[in-house]
């Protein structure tokens, strides 16, 4: 067995980052961006008011003042003028300051009387209320990349006047569940099957990381239908198997996927659960063997897949970033595995694990917010102490 630290950078090894696209900015939520934005302006390209007032000469505004209205400039429409001392022009927020006007000031310090303005109060606390030119950014700034695109840096592009944007390309994820024991949700199970759940959970998973996913028919356990589901994975980046992976008379995904030429990268990792974990390349194609149990396949799913699906676009190969939190209960040392306990976060940020772990439990992983990690060896913990965390 090899550590779970050592899967992931083999598994690293095995991949790269995939192909670039343009996509209309629209389109673009979610995806990586692969090259930077590049403003073609400056935003604001003019200095523009921050505020609904009278833009005046700064050496007028002090209270008292009586200053005659010579205009007025709405936002989109400039004042075709000049300001002289004595005098202000009506504006509105983002309106460009007219020349001759260094200052804004707010209508709430301000009474208005026909032509004539009065200031009830001196500068406080707003500053000159004038949004300088370029004072966001200027052309030539850019918006870095690789990045995932959230909505700010989407109104960041449309603001540098980007109509589209180069993107990674979405990774194509197939997912084959294996096993004479499944049959699809909504169809009627024999006496002596289930219902295959882990494929849609890792579908879900796969897609709110950005990827495409396929899900291909179940596979029986026989080589002849396992070679058919292998073929029906086409042109897909990664391929992930659901059982099958073990050493069992009927785990025969491994001795297939070796028959058609996969170039097994490790087996087996000390990690729980999971144990059971493959991974190589296959034509071209990662391949990655996941256990059978819906609990381990989910966990293996946040562990290794998640960070290879950001890898391939572009973001770094690098693990799941975790958090430290404190211990809410006691707990005994652990064993010779990496442990991934599903349990709770507490609105005090304490995480508790579930009493119960069976790697069948979904119910149990339906209820957690995270995973409490116990280190290989890890020695018995005390209510209080800090650990590390996932959370999923």
């Amino acid at each position: 067995m090899i550590s779970v630290t050592e899967a992931l950078t083999r598994l690293f090894t095995l991949t790269r980052p995939l192909g670039t696209e343009r996509v209309p900015l629209a389109r673009a939520a979610g995806r990586v961006l692969a090259e930077p934005v590049v403003a073609t302006r400056a935003q604001p390209p003019f200095a523009a008011s921050a505020m609904d007032g009278y833009a005046i000469r700064a050496a007028d505004h002090v209270a008292g003042a009586r200053l005659r209205v010579i205009g007025e400039a709405p936002a989109g429409r400039a004042f075709d003028g000049k300001v002289d001392p004595g005098e202000a022009v009506r504006i509105f927020t983002g309106a460009p300051v007219p020349a001759g006007a260094d200052a804004v000031a707010i209508q709430e310090d301000a009474v208005r009387d026909g032509d004539w303005v009065t200031l009830t109060a001196a500068p406080g606390g707003h500053g000159d209320n004038i949004r300088p030119a370029g004072g966001d950014f200027r052309p030539g700034d850019t918006l870095p990349a690789p990045r995932r695109l959230r909505a700010a840096d989407l109104a960041l592009a449309a603001a540098m006047n980007a109509p589209d944007l180069v993107v990674f390309r979405r990774p194509v994820v197939a997912i084959l569940a294996t096993g004479d024991e499944l049959v699809m949700p909504g169809e009627t199970p024999g006496p002596d099957q289930i219902i295959a759940s882990n494929g849609v959970g890792l579908k879900a998973i796969c897609e709110a990381e950005g990827a495409e996913v396929r899900l291909l028919p179940i596979a029986r356990d026989t080589e002849a239908s396992l070679g058919t589901a292998f073929a029906l994975s086409g042109d897909a980046d990664l391929l992930v198997t659901i059982g099958g992976a073990s050493v069992g008379e009927h785990d025969l995904v491994g001795k297939v996927a070796e028959t058609l030429g996969m170039a097994r990268a490790f087996y087996k990792v000390a990690m729980r659960p999971g144990k059971p974990l493959m991974a190589g390349m296959l034509a071209g194609k990662m391949v990655i063997g996941l256990p059978g149990n819906p609990v381990s396949s989910m966990i293996c799913g946040h562990i290794f897949i998640l960070p290879l699906l950001r890898a391939m676009q572009g973001l770094p190969a690098e693990a799941a970033q975790r958090r430290s939190a404190p211990l809410g209960v006691n707990l005994p040392a652990n064993g010779n595995r990496e442990h991934y306990m599903r349990a709770t976060l507490a609105p005090d940020g304490t995480v508790t694990p579930f009493n119960r772990q069976d790697s069948a439990l979904l119910t149990v992983l339906a209820n957690a917010d995270a995973l409490l990690i116990r280190p290989v060896a890890d020695g018995p913990r005390r209510i209080g102490e800090m650990v590390d965390i996932l959370p999923i």
